[in-house]
């Protein structure tokens, strides 16, 4: 059978662990419930990553931010399996499915901001030393382009060293948002700050704030179960 090819296969997953499911970078209006169903998902482009041919693939299993570590790690896993053990680029893939409170990381400013998830998630801005109104973890630190790669891969000034989530998405590596987890949170916020909006609501917001390249699953827990076992990815906890 081809693997996450068969809708008879897909409908096994969904009543053995969870509904998994795709939107696209914000194409549609996605309806916020806490279940996503299987004919909601959108799973070309799950599957195309699922069945990628890359002989290396790695996937990051993220709840807690840490500060960013995980991304650091994710760094040294594309330097050390291309310039230590010379793995071709084209050989590697890297999925990071951010889920709990790292699951903030694939959304932008403007609802970081709106709902002071800074605050909330006692995250501080380097830059002001407050809490962060910003996702000051996805913007490179200089531009992405020719220059960047041209310079030596022990230039810290280099893509290769840039440990941002924009940078790391132009090396290759897919990340991953929780559907459950959004409107898990959505309830947080609104039990924390004492907010109006319904989880609906917020959701929707958030969903139309995702940061480009982002996949939205619709369930974390489903998504990594099927890339390890159906997509031979290796397992890393962050």
């Amino acid at each position: 059978m081809n693997p996450l090819s068969r809708r008879s296969f897909v409908s096994r997953a969904v009543a053995g662990i969870a509904a998994l499911g795709i939107v696209a970078d914000s194409a549609r209006p996605a309806h916020a419930q806490l279940v996503w169903k299987g004919s909601e998902w959108k799973l070309a482009e799950f599957n195309k990553l699922a069945n990628n041919p890359a002989s290396v693939k790695q996937l990051y299993d993220v709840s807690q931010i840490g500060g960013g570590v995980f991304l650091n790690n994710i760094k040294n896993s594309l330097n050390g399996l291309h310039y230590g053990f010379d793995v071709p680029q084209s050989e590697l893939k890297v999925v990071a499915a951010l889920h709990g409170a790292a699951n903030m990381l694939n959304y932008r400013d403007a609802v970081w901001a709106k709902y002071r998830v800074g605050e909330w998630l006692n995250i501080i801005d380097p830059a002001t030393g407050k809490p962060a109104v910003r996702n000051f973890f996805y913007p490179a630190k200089h531009p992405i382009n020719a220059a960047a790669y041209a310079k030596s891969p022990d230039d810290l000034d280099s893509i290769y060293q840039d440990t941002s989530v924009q940078a790391l998405q132009a090396r290759g590596v897919k990340f991953l948002s929780c559907h459950t987890a959004l409107e898990e949170q959505s309830r947080k916020l609104i039990k924390h700050f004492h907010l109006k909006q319904s989880p609906d609501e917020i959701v929707n917001d958030f969903l139309a704030n995702l940061q480009p390249g982002v996949l939205v699953v619709a369930a974390m827990v489903a998504a990594i179960a099927l890339l390890q076992s159906e997509g031979h990815y290796t397992y890393i906890t962050a």
